[in-house]
C-alpha cells in the first residue's frame, strides 16, 4: 500500500509536550496522526469533543484579584515597562 505523506507546521513546545506524551503510552507521533485520522472516518467527525484550555489556579486567582478591583494599573505601557524594570 503507497503512503502519503503529511506536513504540519507545530510549534516546537506543543510537539514535544505530545511526544513525551505519546512515547508514556508507546506511540510514536506519527501512529498517533494515523490514529486520529482513522477515527475520524469511524467517526464521521472529530473523535473528541474540542474544550478550550483552563487556566490553572493562579491565573483563577489573578483574574479574581482584578474583578474585585485588586492588582496594579497602568495608564500606559511606558509605566508598566517601568515597574517591570525594563
Amino acid at each position: 500500500m503507497a503512503n502519503d505523506t503529511v506536513t504540519a507546521r507545530i510549534d516546537p513546545e506543543l510537539k514535544s509536550e505530545a511526544e513525551g506524551v505519546l512515547n508514556e503510552i508507546g506511540l510514536k507521533t506519527s501512529e498517533a496522526i494515523r490514529l486520529f485520522l482513522q477515527q475520524c472516518v469511524n467517526s464521521g467527525g472529530l473523535p473528541f469533543q474540542p474544550h478550550a484550555k483552563q487556566p490553572n489556579a493562579e491565573t483563577l486567582a489573578a483574574i479574581k484579584e482584578l474583578e474585585d478591583g485588586g492588582g496594579e494599573k497602568f495608564d500606559d505601557s511606558g509605566e508598566f515597562y517601568k515597574d517591570l524594570g525594563i
